[in-house]
């Protein structure tokens, strides 16, 4: 199977994240062993000394080697080879601790060889605070030695984990970074799924809409010709209904196709030359067939430009801004469309004697979605989406376009194309 680029990327990130997480869990493991060796070597100094005050004490014997064993992880036995307090060595045991800086409960018990058993003592926590023995059947008799004290720390496994507070914490931000990732991982493959449908939608509904809606269209104009329809009043109005609602859904569609193009990142431009001003003709006259009110448009244009740009959207941007001028206008609406050189740009100029736009939502009315609220003009159906189209293939072709108020009334909108898109 071929792995897209896509797919790598998130294998890659994936063993990063795994690979660092096992790196952290080495890391808290060799941790794990330096502290237990550290708080062994504490353990084993201490009772060295212990051992040592106690043979001074008694000022009689020399100390001999191993003679502090360890049994196993958390017990130890002491061979004193000689009778001693129980009250001293609990009191040195505190204070030796407390030197090496031994923040551990213990518990010990010495062995009486009269009675041939282990004498218990007490449960002394980490504060100092002395409690019951927890585990009397956990020290074992020793039959090598006579004099001997065992010494146990239940608590130490504990200990060594507490030491690595900050080794945890590192981890833990790992595995909430390894889970968002996967999270993130998942919501992008079932976006990249969606986004696929989305693709195959948008194929379908250009071939299985726009085709039945052209065949529509066709039709009903060629109907509206008919003799029996123009001399039927009632038929014609029918016939007029159908246009106009299979106009308004192909300009739905149009639109819907736009932005699933456009969030999909399909939005492509094939440029060539062609000439501007058949262009601007057939726009004109597609204005006027629309509506049913009078339209006046004129067409400056100083001599015959062609431009490099993709004809199909450079007609779709013109159109939209010559219909939104004939929308906005109350009346008959007027508009004049310059086309001139300019600072050695050309510059396509849409102008309107229309109601205009409220100075604050200027800025905004490229935006996707945003249209200007209207209290004089509120049957005029839209998403919100035109001047965001011709924005985006404006920005497409890298054109300036710019929008502003006429000093009288209307608006005048302005396209910028480049030398090299010209000539």
């Amino acid at each position: 199977m071929k792995l897209s680029r896509f797919n790598i990327v998130i294998i890659i990130g994936f063993l990063a994240i795994v690979g660092v997480i096992i790196m952290q869990l080495f890391l808290i493991n060799n941790a794990h062993k330096l502290a237990k060796k550290d708080t062994e070597d504490k353990i084993f100094f201490a009772l060295q000394d212990v051992l040592e005050k106690l043979y001074k004490d008694n000022q009689t014997g020399l100390l001999v080697a191993n003679q502090v064993e360890k049994v196993s992880g958390n017990y130890f036995t002491v061979n004193v080879n000689y009778e001693f307090e129980n009250t001293v060595l609990e009191h040195y045991l505190i204070s030796e601790f407390q030197k090496n800086n031994l923040d551990v409960d213990f518990e010990y018990a010495v062995y009486n060889c009269t009675s041939d058993q282990m004498a218990f003592s007490n449960h002394i926590n980490s504060n100092g605070k002395k409690e019951p023995i927890k585990c009397p059947k956990c020290f074992t008799k020793n039959p090598e030695y006579t004099y001997y004290f065992a010494i146990r720390f239940p608590d130490i496994e504990q200990n060594y984990f507490k030491n690595l507070n900050q080794y945890w914490i590192f981890t833990s931000v790992l595995f909430l970074v390894l889970i968002i990732y996967v999270y993130s991982v998942v919501l992008m493959l079932k976006q990249k799924k969606y986004t696929e449908l989305q693709k195959d939608f948008i194929n379908n509904m250009s071939h299985e809409f726009k085709t039945p809606l052209a065949s529509i269209l066709i039709a009903s104009n060629y109907v509206k010709q008919q003799n029996e329809i123009k001399q039927n009043p009632k038929l014609l109005k029918y016939n007029q209904i159908i246009v106009n609602q299979t106009n308004k859904l192909n300009e739905h569609i149009e639109k819907i196709l736009y932005v699933a193009k456009t969030e999909s990142k399909q939005m492509l431009i094939d440029k060539s030359f062609f000439e501007l001003k058949p262009v601007l003709d057939l726009l004109k006259d597609n204005i006027i067939l629309k509506y049913d009110k009078k339209v006046d448009i004129k067409i400056n244009i100083s001599k015959p430009f062609k431009i490099k740009a993709d004809e199909f959207h450079v007609y779709n941007i013109l159109f939209n801004l010559v219909d939104n001028a004939v929308k906005y206008t109350e009346n008959k609406p007027e508009i004049e469309i310059d086309v001139n050189e300019n600072n050695q740009k050309l510059q396509i100029q849409i102008k309107d004697k229309g109601c205009g736009i409220p100075a604050k939502d200027l800025p905004f009315v490229f935006d996707k979605f945003y249209r200007v609220s209207r209290k004089d003009i509120s049957n005029i159906e839209g998403f919100g989406i035109g001047l965001s189209y011709v924005k985006k293939i404006c920005d497409l072709h890298h054109w300036k376009i710019a929008i502003a108020n006429n000093s009288d009334k209307g608006i005048t909108v302005t396209i910028q194309i480049n030398p090299k898109d010209y000539v």
